[in-house]
């Protein structure tokens, strides 16, 4: 402090100069470091913009970036052809899009089936045994019987319902199963009642409800009390419960054991009481590979060990972990396991328990005679069922409840998995075309010096050469700049050869851009069947045709067969030999009816051998989706009474002309449903087809091979003078007949001029029918007139 005030005064030289190099010094730092920092920051920002120029110059951001404009306008334009609901989908006995029930889960949809059988291994499903309930307008009634719906539309938020169980109290049903709550993703017990044998059934409510996971409500009786043995491997303990109130309210009984046991269950067998179930925490368990024992005189234990265990740590497609409640058939005693091998939960395997004492356990697979259903997601198990609860009524005939689930375990992850790599080729395409089009060059320099007009000095040097690439990957960045030059050389756009290669790309590009929108906007791919009242149906498909149309009998099949709610097929076969059933891939039986004449009337012949009260007349060269086709049949299903279809047509006018969809939506109504795709209740529809009053439109329709679809709309507006029809619009049809040539109608202008003919004999025959005419309904359609 004293020198720096003596050389202020003048009166010390040397001071003056000390404090002058000082502070000369501190300047020629500071200039450095701010030189060093500008020439730092300048360098960063020059091999920034070189190498973005270099990869991608100006031309091919712009390129780059059209290219994916492009392929997300086609994404956008395939998602809402495919995707996009114009109508308010349903997919759950009512419950709306802003429903908390029912959200997609990773654990999968399960939901509930009911089967009968006169044993345990010949059940067949509800459907199969023809159960109509008019009160939910089930003909028949069609599995699954409960869902995350029937329990959202209680009030009781579900995404899924599994492990289900019933407890048998007279002639009434109690179910108990997994519900996974909406709002907590937490496992509570539900439980439902039945009246009528499981066709329908009551929710009543949460039976049990923890702050941890439950699953696998195990129920059964001792002593005259009810107890329930959930898994609640969470709290890492198994708990039995006994009812105070049943079924609704229950109390802690006893802690069985201090283990997270899985799918556990209690049987009385040999004078004495087993406890089957798995731990999958030890050290070198096999998860759900793995199944233990325990005996005790009582089901309130004290429970000890069987001495082979763990019976069981193997492969979890073995069928080790339990899928159900054991049962006694003849003597003998089985066990369900479920097969966790290709995916959780894939299928139940049924044991024969051979020996089962405190030293010794042997059982061997037996077959269960279960059909799995080939229709995929379509059907409610068509990716698993992995529970199954068989027991005897009083009747002597069995019942079984048994839980199923469209896709598999952790579907959406796998979707979203593959959605990103579908849009990671997207770009990979984008890069390849710019590539063949000379304006990506996809150049890595190989020496990278900045250029500078001052010296560099020694420090720099080492700090420019301390960022050079290594000899190997200099390398290999060398030989990755000839690629392009390369690709363009053998590809050759500017020829044909090039330009077909360059489409061919871009197509690649299309159809990744497209996979990508499926996984990641069109779910499961499931097209499931729309609930009424909380219940599901099925109907029999009609078609009639002939030999020379037999390719498009085969697509038809092929595809129709695989939507949910069909029933059966049936084949009407006019003319030339008929194909056999075993020719047709089809996922539901096929019957082929064989006609001694070739009648359009053969149509709506009477058949007793139909099961369904729903029959969809649909010509064998129209596609449709299985969803729109699904929608339709819930629409007839609230009006059973009209003819509900997909082509509508308005027949007026002086004198009636017949004229095409598009007369009817200028004109915003209709009057007619054209029987080519519509559902009819067969029993009502082909009476008045075959009733002596419609005698004479049957000969019209023979003299003229053609207006079949014109009687059966005239037979129902003579008969109510409600509306007898009902449009339904498709999201897409397609007429296969003009790919293959074998079309009915070839001239239009003369199928035209034979219907308004026939319009006006009908009208002369059966009164007028232009008096009426109903309005498109724009808000269920959700389409623009």
């Amino acid at each position: 402090m004293g020198a720096y005030e003596a050389g202020v005064n003048g009166t010390d030289g040397t001071a003056t100069t000390t404090t002058y190099s000082c502070w000369n010094m501190s300047m020629r730092c500071w200039c450095r470091w701010r030189w060093e920092n500008h020439y730092h920051h300048h360098l960063h920002n020059l091999l920034h913009q070189r190498l973005f120029s270099l990869v991608f110059p100006p031309a091919g951001f712009i390129f780059f970036l059209g290219y994916l404009v492009l392929y997300g306008s086609i994404g956008m334009i395939y998602a809402w052809l495919m995707f996009s609901k114009p109508y308010l989908r349903s997919t759950n006995a009512g419950v709306g899009l802003n429903s908390l029930g029912c959200q997609e889960d990773n654990e999968g949809s399960w939901s509930i089936g009911v089967f009968y059988g006169d044993s345990p291994f010949s059940l067949k499903p509800i459907e199969a045994m023809n159960e109509w309930r008019d009160e939910v307008a089930a003909w028949p009634v069609a599995n699954p019987v409960v869902t995350c719906a029937s329990l959202s539309v209680a009030g009781i938020p579900s995404n899924f319902v599994a492990d289900p169980f019933i407890y048998v109290q007279g002639d009434t049903l109690f179910l108990f199963y997994e519900t996974k709550n909406s709002i907590t993703s937490q496992g509570d017990i539900g439980v439902a009642k039945s009246n009528d044998k499981g066709a329908t059934w009551q929710q009543l409510g949460i039976a049990l409800d923890e702050d941890w996971h439950l699953s696998y409500p195990y129920v059964f009786n001792y002593l005259g009390q009810i107890y329930m043995m959930p898994e609640s491997s969470q709290k890492g303990e198994l708990c039995l419960y006994r009812a105070l109130n049943f079924p609704l309210q229950w109390t802690l009984e006893k802690v069985l054991a201090k283990r997270p046991l899985v799918d556990s269950f209690i049987i009385n067998h040999a004078g004495e009481y087993w406890l089957f179930g798995s731990d999958n925490s030890g050290f070198g368990t096999r998860k759900n590979g793995q199944l233990e024992i325990w005996y005790s005189s009582s089901p309130l234990g004290p429970w000890k060990p069987h001495k082979k265990n763990p019976i069981y740590n193997v492969d979890k497609s073995v069928g080790a972990r339990n899928g159900g409640r054991p049962f006694s058939y003849d003597g003998n005693l089985y066990r369900v396991g479920q097969d966790c091998g290709e995916t959780y939960g894939r299928r139940v395997r049924i044991f024969k328990v051979e020996v089962l004492t405190r030293v010794d356990y042997k059982e061997v697979e037996v077959p269960l005679g279960f059909e799995e259903s080939n229709k995929g997601p379509n059907a409610w198990n068509g990716a698993r069922y992995h529970h199954l609860d068989v027991q005897q009524l009083s009747s002597g005939r069995w019942i079984a409840v048994m839980d199923g689930d469209r896709v598999p375990s952790g579907d959406p992850v796998h979707r979203f998995i593959l959605g990103s790599a579908s849009f990671a080729a997207v770009t990979a395409v984008v890069v390849v075309l710019g590539v063949l089009h000379g304006i990506v060059k996809c150049i890595v320099p190989l020496n990278w010096r900045a250029h500078f007009p001052w010296k560099r000095n020694n420090a720099l040097l080492g700090w420019e050469r301390s960022n050079l690439f290594s000899s190997k990957v200099r390398r290999f960045c060398s030989r990755l700049n000839r690629v392009p030059l390369s690709v363009r050389g053998k590809a050759k756009p500017g020829t044909r050869a090039g330009k077909l290669v360059l489409a061919v790309i871009f197509a690649v590009g299309a159809a990744s851009m497209c996979t990508g929108v499926k996984y990641f906007y069109g779910g499961s791919g499931a097209e499931e069947p729309y609930p009424l009242n909380g219940s599901y149906s099925q109907f029999t498909l009609l078609t009639m045709t002939y030999d020379a149309r037999l390719w498009n009998l085969k697509m038809y099949v092929r595809h129709y067969s695989r939507c949910s709610s069909v029933k059966e097929i049936i084949v009407v076969w006019n003319r030339g030999t008929p194909p056999r059933s075993g020719d047709l891939d089809s996922a539901v039986p096929v019957r082929i009816r064989v006609e001694d004449k070739n009648s359009l009337n053969n149509r709506f012949k009477k058949d007793p051998l139909i099961k369904t009260r729903a029959v969809l007349e649909l010509d064998d060269d129209i596609m449709m989706a299985c969803d729109d086709i699904e929608r339709g049949f819930s629409v007839w299903r609230q009006h059973p009474d009209r003819i509900v279809g997909f082509y509508p047509r308005l027949a007026r006018g002086s004198p009636l002309k017949y004229r095409g969809e598009k007369y009817a939506r200028h004109h915003e109504g209709y009057n007619m449903i054209l029987t080519g795709a519509a559902f009819v209740d067969h029993a009502v529809a082909f009476e008045r087809y075959w009733s002596n009053k419609a005698e004479a439109g049957r000969e019209l329709v023979d003299r003229y091979f053609n207006c079949e679809d014109v009687l059966l709309n005239y037979l129902y507006a003579n008969a109510s003078s409600s509306q007898t029809a009902e449009y339904v619009r498709p999201a897409w049809a397609i007429d296969t007949s003009k790919f293959t040539g074998v079309a009915i109608s070839r001239n239009t202008n003369e199928h035209y001029k034979i219907r308004s003919n026939c319009l006006l004999k009908f009208s002369e025959i059966y009164g007028g029918i232009a008096g009426r005419k109903w309005e498109f309904d724009r808000r269920k359609d959700g389409w623009d007139s």
